[in-house]
């Protein structure tokens, strides 16, 4: 069923399916974006897909040719009228990060903005067969993951640029759903590369997230807390030239595999 202006007041109003601000729901009201969303995850027919928070279908009905497709929800109301709509795919009832989502090979969904990092973190983490993943979320949350540096920088971007390539695909504006957020969205894929050693980036994760505990203090003073040593911290810094001034945002992803690899 296609989900759009001239049918969602009465789906809401008959299957009593009212968005909920807990759950952070707007639903996506523009078939031709949603259409171009779906296309952009590239399915392959013979790849299990995962959906996450598909509210009332408006990306499911684009997904439900997908003969392997799993569609979660932690909405009982979402979940019980997707049911009757595709009968034919498998839903789960459940706060997604509480899924395993280790079998999936392609991730689409349309995210809750109040919990956006730890959602894409926890699939960083989690999707270990996934290969792409289609996701959108608040504007402004995307630069968690896209910066390299500035105060929006943070061990989430360290580790999503560590496995793979995140790429801008299009903005959403508030008017394409009901009810309206407060501002735009952003749509982006996220490429893994399939060479990269996962555990060890995790690692490498982990090690930044150390690094930042306390953005105000430089590397130098957060690496020496990490060590419990100080002269350590200061022969590490000055092998790998960098400056014990810096701050935990103005070292690169790149640079954060070599402090942890100086640091084991």
């Amino acid at each position: 069923m296609i989900i759009d202006r001239s049918n969602i007041l009465d789906i809401v109003n008959k299957t009593n399916t009212k968005p909920d601000k807990d759950y952070g729901q707007n639903f996506l009201l523009v078939p031709e974006i949603c259409s171009d969303i779906v296309s952009a995850l590239e399915i392959d027919q013979k790849e299990s897909v995962l959906e996450i928070g598909p509210g009332l279908g408006s990306l499911t009905h684009f997904l439900s040719n997908s003969k392997n497709l799993t569609v979660c929800d932690i909405d009982n109301r979402m979940i019980s009228f997707l049911k009757i709509t595709y009968p034919e795919l498998n839903f789960i009832e459940n706060d997604i990060r509480k899924v395993d989502v280790s079998s999936y090979e392609k991730i689409i969904g349309n995210l809750p903005y109040n919990i956006t990092t730890e959602l894409v973190t926890y699939l960083l983490i989690n999707a270990k067969k996934c290969k792409r993943m289609v996701l959108m979320c608040q504007q402004e949350a995307f630069s968690r993951f896209f910066d390299v540096s500035g105060g929006n920088y943070g061990p989430a971007s360290v580790l999503i640029h560590l496995l793979g390539t995140p790429k801008k695909l299009m903005t959403v504006k508030p008017g394409s759903f009901y009810p309206a957020p407060k501002c735009n969205s952003l749509v982006f894929s996220f490429e893994f590369d399939q060479k990269v050693n996962r555990e060890e980036a995790i690692k490498v994760y982990m090690f930044a997230k150390s690094m930042f505990l306390n953005r105000r203090k430089t590397i130098y003073n957060n690496l020496k807390n990490y060590l419990q040593n100080s002269e350590r911290a200061t022969h590490i810094l000055n092998t790998l030239s960098i400056s014990n001034m810096l701050r935990p945002e103005e070292i690169s992803p790149n640079m954060y595999v070599k402090l942890y690899e100086a640091s084991k």
